[in-house]
């Protein structure tokens, strides 16, 4: 199974290092980092030295080498990578909570590919990107909390994409 992950506007470095390092693990074939999200430094970059540099050592804090073995992309449009997926055969999935998104331990795919959409840190994804895509998963909470940080809960999601989703 094929399973790419596309972070759209996430704000913080420290999250983004961490879903660079998590994808790594977990088998993830590319990670689209969309919109505000902070990059690594890449080719032909194009944000001034001093801020590039300081935003790619605060993503080396927490991928600690995974933004050089991940392999990674960065686009202003989402709508453009949501687009281009789906034309290449993907399964859009999202993950967030809404009315009608689908518990995680429920999610069952029998797709050869896999695109999971994570949001906002806070505000999670924009409901406008949600009607683009297939279903949205949901993790059941059990304590006081309403979610768990977008890098949990993308760890959750993609071990079980990776591991039990297809089975």
């Amino acid at each position: 199974m094929k399973i790419v992950l596309v972070v759209h506007d996430i704000r913080s470095c420290h999250n983004v290092g961490s879903l660079l390092r998590t994808a790594e693990g977990l088998g993830v074939e590319h990670v689209y980092l969309t919109g505000y999200t902070p990059y690594p430094v890449a080719p032909r970059d194009g944000r001034l030295p001093h801020l590039s540099t300081k935003i790619d050592g605060q993503i080396h804090k927490t991928a600690l080498g995974a933004e050089d073995s991940v392999v990674w992309s960065q686009h202003d449009e989402v709508r453009d990578v949501l687009d281009s997926l789906r034309a290449d055969g993907f399964k859009l999935l999202a993950l967030e909570q809404t009315s009608d998104s689908l518990p995680l331990p429920q999610f069952r795919s029998d797709a050869s590919r896999l695109a999971l959409l994570l949001g906002r840190e806070v505000e999670g994804i924009d409901p406008t990107l949600l009607k683009d895509v297939d279903a949205a998963l949901e993790i059941p909470m059990f304590g006081r909390k309403e979610s768990f940080n977008v890098v949990q809960a993308a760890a959750m999601a993609l071990y079980h994409c990776r591991f039990v989703a297809n089975e």
